[in-house]
């Protein structure tokens, strides 16, 4: 008997807890109705849901109703009932009032300008601005963060006296609340406290006096970075004071000494036999502690090519913007001659990404030939140059690719003595090269330079030289020779990490040789890869490259090897 009455319970009780369950899994359903029509496109403002699957998550957003009608104008709103018409439907009654559409902000010209709110307002009167009521809170986040990026870290904003003007415009009083504009008074490093300080004013552009902005400064610190002999550790802080505002950088010192080698195989035309290229360059940077560099570069081909070159920059002398460079190139071709450049420039930075330049470039050329060869004219020559310039410098936080956008361009102005012959000269060089980055593994990179020499004679041994892994590549370096050359680079470049790059090579050249005279097109096809390893940056190229007249040879296909080891 027992037994039978447990059975009876426990099938009571299962029958009781599935009905239930039934009925709290039975959806709610939610109608509104206010004093006027509510139109399709209200209802879509207002995220008006209709089910909900249970009580609660329905009173939840019919709560949220009055706020979000009151962020569309209608300010006067309220919920008059929640009513339950059946087992799965309520019906909410709504006020909603008169909807304001304006609002008509009063403030000070001595807290606003009208630069400032001609970025919150297209009516702007001497006493007041004008904007949709939907725009009122982003307007005041817009106007907030102007006064903070003008040097108003703690600048407060709010409305008071409000009014109805109409019965679609509100009238406020904007109030502007915080402390004064504030100014850096004083910068301290932190990690690397040699860090030569004239980088802070003239490369990147902070300096005491200036306005403080924390999003500027950010940019700015990151500007820094790029130099790459240092690093940003964390953030720049700042520490206000009563009267004072003093920046606090955090940045440690980076080994960033170059050794950079190139190994080449290519075939001979004549003897098809292999033959090899190198190219060695020692590049040491800052190891002073005055952000000066100094370079020495050496390159030699299977054709008894050499080019030997030495160059130093001493950047911000004295603390000031000026700096001065110093270079000497010796090119030597086989026995043909050798040809020496000395130059000395003082530079001028304009602002951290724009540099300008003048100096003197002197050139001295030898033949070496015993006897004159026909078709080639090479002769002792002594030449005298004024030179003018200006540099354009962009950088990015990619270690493979730091820097993104580059533009240089250089005049030089003079006369060459030969023979006791004096010609006027001119030559104009331009460089420009940009990475267009497609998203976080896609770019393009894209490289022009152009070189024009002007003068009434030409000689062999004077001209432009271009051709190789830093010019256009599938050619020999410096092999080719031009009055006037172009060339263009690119590259499809595909990141597969952040240490590995594969990419296209397509280059495409034109030069004039008024020597001999020659005009000719160039063009050269390959592939190329990229590796960042412990030792550096390991680069591998191969490219083919012909002239328009000239059929497909593989026997012209160059391949080179460098890696660029930091230290």
């Amino acid at each position: 008997m027992f037994l039978k009455h447990f059975f009876y319970i426990f099938l009571y009780l299962n029958i009781y807890i599935a009905f239930s369950a039934a009925i709290g899994a039975q959806e709610l359903h939610l109608s509104v109705q206010a004093e006027k029509d509510i139109s399709k496109q209200l209802l879509d403002s207002l995220r008006f849901e209709t089910t909900f699957k249970d009580y609660l998550s329905l009173k939840r957003h019919v709560d949220t109703l009055t706020y979000y009608l009151e962020r569309v104008g209608y300010i006067e709103s309220k919920l008059a009932s929640l009513e339950k018409e059946n087992d799965s439907s309520y019906l909410a009654t709504l006020f909603l009032g008169n909807r304001y559409r304006h609002v008509k902000i009063y403030y000070s010209e001595e807290d606003f300008s009208e630069d400032e709110l001609i970025r919150v307002s297209s009516e702007i009167k001497q006493d007041h601005f004008i904007v949709p009521f939907e725009a009122v809170e982003i307007s005041l986040q817009k106007l907030n963060a102007l006064k903070t990026e003008n040097g108003n870290a703690f600048a407060r904003l709010r409305l008071n006296e409000i009014s109805k003007e109409d019965e679609q415009t509100l009238t406020m009083h904007l109030i502007l609340e915080g402390g004064a504009v504030r100014t850096i008074d004083s910068i301290i490093v932190r990690g690397y406290e040699k860090f030569p300080s004239s980088f802070l004013k003239y490369y990147a552009g902070i300096k005491t006096g200036t306005i403080f902005n924390q999003k500027e400064l950010v940019e700015k610190t990151e500007v820094v970075s790029s130099l790459q002999f240092v690093k940003s550790i964390k953030p720049p802080e700042a520490l206000f004071k009563k009267d004072t505002t003093t920046v606090y950088l955090y940045i440690e010192k980076v080994n960033n000494n170059l050794f950079d080698g190139i190994l080449g195989f290519a075939t001979n035309e004549e003897t098809q036999n292999i033959e090899f290229n190198g190219f060695l360059n020692l590049e040491l940077n800052n190891n002073l502690n005055f952000g000066e560099q100094f370079l020495i570069n050496y390159k030699a081909d299977g054709n008894e090519q050499q080019n030997f070159r030495v160059k130093a920059s001493l950047p911000y002398l004295f603390k000031s913007p000026i700096g001065l460079g110093l270079e000497l190139k010796i090119f030597k071709r086989d026995s043909s001659f050798v040809t020496t450049e000395q130059e000395a420039r003082i530079t001028y930075q304009l602002n951290p990404t724009a540099t300008a330049y003048v100096g003197y470039k002197g050139y001295e050329s030898s033949n070496l030939l015993n006897e004159a060869l026909a078709g080639i004219a090479i002769e002792d020559y002594k030449s005298a140059f004024i030179i003018a310039g200006a540099s354009y410098n962009k950088s990015q936080n990619n270690p493979l690719f730091p820097i993104k956008s580059y533009a240089g361009l250089t005049g030089e102005l003079g006369n060459r003595e030969q023979s006791n012959r004096k010609e006027s000269q001119f030559r104009i060089s331009g460089k420009v090269h940009h990475i267009f980055n497609l998203n976080a593994r896609n770019s393009i990179y894209v490289q022009n330079e152009t070189s024009f020499f002007s003068s009434d004679t030409y000689l062999t041994n004077e001209l432009f030289r271009f051709g190789g892994i830093n010019s256009i590549r599938g050619f020999n370096e410096n092999s080719i020779d031009a009055s006037l050359f172009s060339v263009l680079n690119t590259e499809y470049r595909y990141q597969i990490s952040t240490g590995l790059y594969l990419h296209s090579i397509i280059d495409l050249g034109y030069f004039e040789n008024q020597t001999i005279p020659l005009k000719e097109k160039l063009y050269s096809f390959g592939i190329g890869l990229g590796l960042q390893t412990k030792a550096g940056i390991f680069k591998f190229n191969i490219a083919n490259g012909n002239s328009e007249n000239q059929n497909f040879n593989f026997s012209n296909t160059k391949i080179h090897i460098s890696l660029s080891t930091r230290f």
